[in-house]
């Protein structure tokens, strides 16, 4: 028979003002996707006896569901009134089935004697009512599966005979799943699915997020506790170290300076030499093993090594010219003597062997950035490392999703409906971010709206990249296939699907099993569509973890925050904003100008921007706006300005 289109309920005051808290729906869903059939329509009721005859009654009137589950409502509680709801509108009641459930029950606790389930059929629809545990929904769904029972009911409502059931049945073996198996392989499946089935009609998609809303702090905080670093690789000591994070102690291996040297351009010579005029000898006429003879200078350049016997070293500045050997003013004019005007005390002008670095001295711990302002690299190169051992820094692919997006440099004109579609905003400013920082970047491409689509560019994501960052396809509508690619496609898991902060509510963070990098999985982050909550998510979650991919310390996965002074009025917001600002430097404190309209799909709030000013909730009775001359603080994503 066919897959049987099954419709949820969860009955619960307190799921119906926090989805967070309805376990047994999603369970429900889980189970009967597992067995191969399909949940068309989900939806969570307070405890309202007329709301819930009104769903049900609508649900039946369609006539597009074969089974509708209830779960909760059922015991002998004040407001459980499921019972009470469904039972008037049944046109067959189904005796048996109660029988079933509670006998089923009863094996496991006598407290199931307190149960009052009801079922039957309504039109060609059947209504089972189950507790609101999910160790019951579990116990009755068993039941209710084996040995293709519910299938045989579905078959009979609808109108069948139920042969193919009872010759099953007469086999002695349960009958088949419905399983999709895609390249080949079982997909393995995460504990609990929560996106819709792309594969069922529009209007059986979620018409509220099965996602919960969480804080920022609790997003951040599942980041930063999935996600492990990537492992240490050996890397010439070059300019492209720069960003890599070190995965060594280093060491001098010996002094540096390793002899003395000079620290400014003069004349080697003893600090016993008085005044007077002397003979000019250089790296050409003397060996620097050989000691300096008497009557003798030794000329030499910043940093040289002194010749033997010499002690300190007379500065140009300090000398007059006497004479010169060859043409005066030919190119192979040479000083031949030279006046020294002063008396110089030892070690005038010289560096002592290991004054800057003695041997076995501690240069760059473990874990230091190496910048790309030079320092850390030029360290390296300064005690003579070739090469050095780092954190592998992560390559990101990236994708834009969306049938009406238009590639800049190659768009392929869409339909022609009237509608010329719009530009993908998101993939080059990404690209140019990730870039900008140093990373490796795979570019996907557009991917169309279909599942296909998605696997493919997927896999191939997972093949060469360390992370996927997409944007788009992670809201409410009927296109919007990540989560259920991530999910159903992919076995993956989904961490978080929505943040309580503005942009960005849709922000998602999955992991996917894979056997194509150092780890068992690889992480993606789904992001909103709208051109400036995707930077904004960006800077706020991408950011932190691919610093903590790339081996960075946990206190320096953030961008810096820093204190400032409003110069324009904010409006809160219920959820934590992120408002984009110019931070210039003030005479006294940092200051941030607003760029203006912060609207999600206004890629221009940041143009310019190098600040995101977080602002604090709205509460209530508390103030609605930040007004001009506050301080507040500000994630600082760009160079700051005088």
């Amino acid at each position: 028979m066919s897959a049987i289109k099954i419709g949820v309920i969860t009955v619960s005051d307190t799921a119906s003002v926090d989805a967070a808290a309805d376990r047994s729906g999603p369970t429900i869903q889980d189970i009967v996707r597992q067995r191969g059939h399909g949940c068309v329509r989900s939806v969570i009721l307070p405890d309202d006896e007329q709301r819930i005859r009104e769903t049900v009654k609508t649900w039946c009137g369609e006539n597009t569901i074969d089974w509708i589950i209830s779960t909760g409502g059922t015991g002998f509680g004040v407001r459980d009134r499921t019972p009470e709801a469904i039972a008037p509108l049944l046109e067959r009641e189904a005796p048996g089935i109660i029988h079933l459930l509670l006998s089923e029950s009863l094996k496991h606790t006598p407290l199931a004697a307190l149960s009052r389930p009801v079922a039957g059929t309504v039109g060609k629809t059947l209504i089972v009512t189950l507790p609101g545990s999910v160790k019951a929904v579990k116990e009755n769904l068993e039941a209710l599966f084996s040995n293709g029972f519910i299938e045989h009911a579905i078959d009979l409502i609808r109108g069948g005979t139920g042969k193919q059931v009872h010759a099953t049945m007469g086999s002695g073996h349960e009958p088949h799943h419905h399983h999709h198996h895609h390249h080949d392989h079982h997909v393995p499946q995460p504990r609990s699915i929560l996106s819709h089935d792309p594969s069922l009609p529009v209007h059986a998609r979620n018409r509220i997020s099965p996602y919960p809303q969480i804080s920022l702090d609790d997003a951040l905080k599942t980041i930063a506790n999935e996600i492990k670093p990537l492992g240490v690789v050996s890397l010439p000591v070059t300019s492209t170290l720069a960003g890599h994070i070190l995965g060594e102690d280093v060491y001098a291996p010996q002094n540096v300076p390793p002899s003395k040297t000079t620290s400014v351009d003069g004349y080697a010579l003893r600090s016993s030499d008085p005044p007077g005029v002397y003979n000019v000898l250089t790296a050409k006429t003397h060996a620097l093993i050989d000691i300096l003879p008497e009557g003798s200078i030794f000329r030499i350049n910043t940093g040289g090594p002194l010749p033997t016997g010499t002690d300190t070293v007379i500065m140009v500045e300090d000398t007059e010219l006497v004479s010169t050997v060859g043409e005066v003013y030919g190119q192979d004019a040479e000083e031949n003597e030279v006046q020294t005007l002063v008396q110089v005390p030892p070690g005038d002008n010289v560096r002592e062997p290991g004054s800057d670095v003695h041997k076995g001295d501690l240069v760059l711990p473990k874990g230091e950035v190496l910048t790309s302002l030079g320092g850390e690299v030029g360290t390296l190169a300064f005690v003579g490392r070739k090469e050095v051992k780092v954190h592998r820094k992560p390559i990101v692919a990236i994708l834009s999703t969306g049938n009406e997006l238009l590639d800049l440099q190659s768009p392929n004109p869409l339909p022609s409906d009237g509608w010329g579609g719009i530009w993908d905003t998101n993939r080059p400013s990404l690209r140019a971010a990730l870039e900008g920082m140093g990373y490796s970047v795979v570019d996907l491409g557009i991917v169309a709206d279909d599942v296909d689509s998605h696997v493919k560019a997927i896999q191939q994501g997972l093949e060469n990249a360390d992370l996927l960052l997409t944007t788009g396809g992670t809201s409410m509508g009927a296109s919007d296939l990540l989560k259920p690619v991530v999910e159903r496609q992919f076995g993956g898991t989904v961490h978080f699907g929505r943040v309580s902060m503005k942009p960005g509510k849709p922000t998602t963070f999955a992991s996917i099993p894979t056997t194509k990098g150092e780890h068992e999985r690889k992480f993606m982050f789904a992001l909103p569509g709208n051109p400036a909550s995707a930077l904004v998510t960006f800077y706020v979650f991408v950011v932190p973890a691919l610093r903590k991919l790339g081996g960075w310390h946990e206190n320096r996965c953030h961008l810096p925050r820093v204190r400032v002074k409003l110069e324009n009025t904010m409006r809160l917001d219920p959820r934590v904003e992120f408002h984009r600002v110019i931070v210039r430097a003030g005479e006294e404190s940092l200051r941030a100008t607003s760029t203006g309209g912060q609207r999600s799909s206004r890629v221009a709030s940041l143009s310019g921007a190098n600040g995101l000013v977080q602002l604090p909730t709205k509460r209530e009775g508390g103030p609605d706006q930040l007004e001009a001359g506050s301080y507040a603080d500000a994630v600082v994503i760009g160079e700051l300005q005088m």
